[in-house]
């Protein structure tokens, strides 16, 4: 079984780089840096400014310290070991820098954002600037160095407010998804990438998620545009789940729902089968990639994240939490359609 995740692994990397305008090894990454710094994170002199980060992304942990050097910051840059899977917690001193920071920078290649010590940082006030699995292509992409945030922050208020309003929910797509779940008294989160304190900002993922009533999800769930986790990304058969009492049931297709079903069975944690998040890509200037941070802004697209839903004001812990990709969803809450494909009609 590692034989064949290896092999599935390298192939989606392949399909990825294929897709994507990936630039020469030596790009400068000084203009994403400082979009990073002055236009999301709004970084202001004598702020103390946290840079996350691990011994594969030091590119752009530089880039990125050196913009908000230049902006008047008190920089610390952290280099922790390589986590072993999403989710896993930062080493103890560095959840306590991040505690402390007006603003935090994580160009990281296994997410952090699912952690304890994340949410502490957001319950100190911290504004957030995640950078999982970044890569040039990110670092330089149109999504990140062209699209203006401002604008798109009152289409994502709307949807939001439709969400923290709403009491039901009805997803359904030309592949044939159908799914139904409760959101009474759930606050919708509002990511448009200029994150204000205690805020996350998964730059440029511009969306807006809500997390489901625990329990209530059911259906099906059918994913046919990508899996941005474990390497799987953009995807060669759709993902088809059963959804019961807020659970994956069953998860079929092909090879790559096999790999991440296997993936998420060897947890022997019924919670990695919850379903923890409907999230709304809303940035007119991502395209798919198979990366994170991009596919999960691109318009037209939603996402379905399984896991953990604690991080996003839900209840469950689980030891992890990745995102299912579909496109050409309709959104109904509360028998009122609130997105049509790339139209936000909230």
């Amino acid at each position: 079984m590692a034989d064949a995740g290896a092999d599935l692994s390298a192939d989606a990397r392949g399909r990825t780089q294929a897709g994507a305008s990936v630039p020469d090894a030596g790009a400068d990454l000084s203009t994403g840096a400082r979009r990073l710094v002055h236009v999301n994170g709004r970084v202001q002199p004598g702020e103390q400014v946290v840079v996350v980060t691990d011994p594969t992304m030091g590119r752009y942990a530089d880039a990125v310290a050196a913009a908000a050097r230049e902006a008047g910051a008190a920089v610390t840059v952290c280099i922790i070991p390589m986590r072993d899977q999403d989710g896993q917690e930062p080493p103890p001193p560095v959840a306590r820098a991040m505690a402390e920071a007006a603003v935090i920078f994580s160009p990281v290649r296994i997410s952090i954002t699912h952690t304890r010590a994340m949410r502490a940082a957001l319950d100190a006030g911290a504004r957030v600037c995640m950078m999982t699995a970044y890569t040039d292509a990110i670092m330089t992409s149109d999504a990140l160095c062209r699209t203006d945030f401002e604008a798109q922050a009152a289409v994502c208020r709307r949807l939001g407010a439709a969400f923290t309003n709403g009491a039901l929910v009805h997803l359904t797509s030309p592949r044939g998804t159908d799914l139904r779940f409760g959101i009474e008294g759930r606050t919708a989160n509002v990511l448009t990438n200029i994150p204000d304190p205690g805020q996350l900002a998964p730059v440029p993922d511009i969306e807006v998620n809500v997390v489901p009533v625990t329990g209530s999800a059911e259906g099906t769930i059918i994913a046919d545009a990508s899996v941005p986790y474990l390497g799987i990304g953009i995807l060669d058969e759709p993902i088809f789940c059963t959804v019961r009492e807020g659970y994956i049931a069953e998860m079929t297709g092909g090879a790559q729902a096999d790999f991440l079903r296997e993936h998420l069975e060897s947890f022997a944690d019924r919670h990695c089968f919850n379903v923890a998040e409907l999230g709304v890509g809303l940035n007119p200037n991502a395209r798919l990639t198979g990366e994170m941070l991009e596919d999960e802004g691109v318009m037209g697209t939603i996402h379905i994240g399984i896991g953990t839903s604690h991080t996003l004001g839900g209840e469950i812990v689980a030891p992890t939490h990745y995102d299912l990709l579909m496109w050409e969803p309709t959104i109904v809450v509360d028998g009122r359609v609130v997105q049509r494909g790339r139209e936000v009609l909230a």
